[in-house]
């Protein structure tokens, strides 16, 4: 397991930690492939009931980390569908894992940060913690299963107001729009997450499994959700407008986008 993302195992509960505070959790391939293969050992696990998703520190995550994405691989630009499929496999992974997951919220929730916390199953978060779909910041749209979850969650309307006007909602609120299910002080935030967690781990799992996979079914197909996300994300990385923000977002200036 990577150095970046830590495993521990508390009952029949796997705690999956994204270990980077000091970048707010922010996301690079070592992350993404630990927390995926996290979840696929999981799955694999008759042992375990349950996976618990989270960030060490004061936050969730903070999406994709530009900056060392950028510097640790000069030709990003020329493997974007190399990077984008990665991303999306820990989409899938946490998806078609048959123990129910919990992303335990703390701070930021931003980005494809927001939508590692959407595909769980189940949220847990504290007033201070925020999801932010805010790819729009940087001319660029949610490529994590944001554009499926965000929907099914809030409604079509506070979706697309969320997603369009990047909106920054905090634990209250979330918790009032259904979002998580709890909404604790962080030093409670454990230790109410653990209860839910031993909530399922009593719980019958083989109902677990079939109640997933009838709930998913209805919804749509998470496939053609990404299908569509990776297509268009594709599109606009290409833009120049995508290489004004990714510039703007860098160097902590406002974005000029141009429409091209």
């Amino acid at each position: 397991m990577s150095s970046e993302v830590t495993v521990e195992r508390i009952g029949r509960t796997s705690l999956v930690t994204i270990n980077r505070p000091e970048a707010r959790n922010a996301l690079t391939r070592e992350v993404i492939r630990g927390v995926r293969d996290a979840f696929i050992k999981a799955n694999r696990d008759p042992e375990l009931r349950c996976v618990v998703l989270t960030g060490a520190g004061q936050h969730f995550c903070a999406g994709a980390d530009l900056r060392k994405n950028l510097m640790a691989d000069p030709n990003l630009l020329d493997n974007l569908e190399t990077y984008l499929d990665e991303y999306h496999s820990v989409i899938k992974a946490i998806v078609e894992c048959e123990k129910p997951s919990i992303a335990m919220l703390d701070g930021c929730a931003v980005g494809f940060g927001a939508d590692l916390a959407l595909v769980c199953d189940l949220r847990v978060a504290t007033p201070e913690a925020y999801v932010q779909e805010k790819f729009v910041k940087i001319g660029l749209m949610p490529d994590g299963g944001g554009t499926f979850f965000l929907p099914r969650l809030v409604g079509t309307a506070r979706a697309m107001q969320m997603i369009l006007l990047a909106e920054k909602i905090m634990g209250p609120e979330l918790l009032s729009l259904g979002v998580v299910a709890r909404v604790v002080a962080s030093n409670e935030l454990r230790e109410a997450t653990f209860a839910v967690a031993r909530q399922i781990e009593q719980g019958p799992p083989l109902a677990y499994r079939e109640i997933r996979r009838a709930l998913y079914a209805s919804l749509g197909s998470i496939e053609d959700a990404l299908r569509r996300e990776r297509e268009g994300q594709l599109r606009l990385l290409r833009s120049a407008d995508a290489m004004e923000g990714i510039m703007s977002f860098v160097q902590k200036r406002e974005p000029a986008f141009q429409g091209k």
